[in-house]
Parts: C-alpha cells; structure tokens; sequence
C-alpha cells in the first residue's frame, strides 16, 4: 500500500492543490496529514475541505489546536499567535468542529504510527519537536512499545524532511530521496512542510512511503509561491520583509546571527503591532 504523507500545510492552497496532483500522479492509495492544516496562511477553508474530500488521515497539530482554543498561544510567535486569531475569525462552526475532532495520534493499517510532533509525551505531544537525538530517542522507545506493532512513526512540527533508523540501540540520520527501509530497524521520518518552508528551498515537501516494499521516497514539488505570498501579505500575515526574495532573505538572518545583531534588529523593526523578522 502506499501512503501520500504531508504535513505543515499552514493554508498555502497553492502548495497544497501542487502535493495533492503530484500525489494522483504516483497513485498512492492513502493519504495521511501530520497536522497544522492552519495557520500563518490565507486560505485555511479551503484546505481543510480538500483534505475532507480526498477522505485524509489527520492528526492535529499544535496551530490547528490553538485555532480551536484547546491549547493557547503561549511560546508562538507574534506572527504565528495574529494567524491563529485571524484564522478562528474566518472559518465557520463546522471547519472549527472538524479540527477540533482531529486526534493528536493516529495509526494506519500496523503499518504507521501518524503523530505531529512526538511520539512520546502522552500530554503536549503536539508541541514537542524531534530536532535533537535524546528527543527522538524518547518517541523511538514509544514506537518500540506501540501496540499497533508499526515500525514506522510519521512526524512534522519541525518543517524539515528527514529520515531516522534505530537500530542495534544507536540512531542514524539517512541520506537520499528514495531509502530503502530495514525490517529489523525502527523509524522516524519527516516529510517536510508543505506549505511553510523553514529553509532555502521554498518547494512543497511530502513523502511517500510503500508499505509493501519498505521503502521512503522524499519528494518536493513547486507551485505558485508569488500567488500565496500575495494572498497572505493581503490578509496582513507576511512577516517582514517577506517582498525580498527567500534566499536573500535567508542569508540576510543568518548573517545578523553570525555578527550577534538578530535579536536586536528584532526589536528595532519590530512594528507598533507585535509583528517580527521571521525566517519563513
């Protein structure tokens, strides 16, 4: 069987509408969504309906929940706390009621175990990134002992693809686009953002995983980043400085963080409305 797997779609239709025709071409058989359907982008109705009518797999993720009012914006950016707000303004009872349904953890025929963030906490695993090895240890432990037997755990929240094995008690980050997976090995694997880059490569991201084969393949695909962009600098969510172009900007905030000065070009620019630089 094989798995379309995205995640972090934060309202970019334009992204979403690219992964989902990509996704008819490969002929997968399910799709499963790791959460934050929502937030920073403008078109967070129309989303979730795609999602709904391709009859999805969804797990919720942390914007998603703070949307519905389970959990709060604290520890969210002032960009990422105004979408959230300008975000339960604009969906209607029923969009606010199907996020609201969505679990925090979900598994798919033994094969996979779909989660946003981690594996491991049973409270506040929507919060919880996998960006360091102890972390990581922790929800691979977690998928040792999960009762649905998969070997495999799905996760998003950090926005960038990777593919972990554990085996023989040491972990391993593996390389390529298309991965052969190990029977006797136990997995952790991201497949990116969809819609909410977090680095240089602006593409939407998602994964494919054949359950019958045992094999990963990493795919990124491009869309129509400048009608998104407009959509959302319309809505008033673009962080600053979101006209230059993402690479220039990217290497403009790695710069200031090599000289010490990002924090305080933080608080320079940072507007009368809460607004900040952002990466993204």
């Amino acid at each position: 069987m094989k798995f379309a797997i995205l995640s972090d779609i934060h309202a970019n239709l334009e992204a979403l509408r690219a992964v989902l025709d990509r996704i008819d071409q490969e002929g997968a058989d399910r799709i499963v969504c790791l959460g934050d359907v929502v937030g920073y982008n403008a078109d967070p109705s129309d989303c979730i309906r795609l999602l709904r009518e391709r009859n999805a797999l969804c797990v919720a993720g942390n914007h998603d929940r703070a949307v519905t009012g389970q959990i709060t914006t604290e520890g969210f950016s002032s960009i990422a706390a105004r979408a959230v707000g300008w975000t339960g303004r604009r969906l209607d009872a029923e969009d606010i009621g199907w996020l609201a349904g969505l679990p925090l953890k979900a598994e798919a025929g033994g094969q996979i175990v779909a989660v946003h963030g981690a594996l491991h906490p049973d409270v506040g695993c929507e919060i919880v990134r996998l960006d360091n090895e102890e972390r990581r240890r922790l929800s691979f432990e977690a998928l040792a002992a999960h009762p649905s037997g998969a070997r495999v755990c799905v996760f998003g929240h950090t926005h960038r693809q990777g593919v972990y094995e554990w085996r023989d008690g040491k972990e391993r980050a593996l390389s390529g686009d298309d991965i052969d997976l190990r029977r006797d090995a136990l997995y952790l694997i991201n497949p990116g953002t969809v819609g909410e880059p977090r680095g240089r490569d602006w593409r939407a991201a998602y994964l494919i995983f054949d359950s019958e084969r045992h094999s990963v393949a990493l795919r990124r695909v491009p869309y129509d980043r400048a009608a998104a962009l407009a959509k959302t600098r319309r809505a008033g969510l673009a962080p600053r400085f979101s006209q230059v172009p993402a690479p220039i900007r990217w290497k403009l905030i790695q710069g200031m963080r090599a000289l010490g000065i990002y924090d305080l070009a933080k608080r320079l620019t940072r507007p009368r409305s809460g607004g900040r630089i952002d990466a993204t």
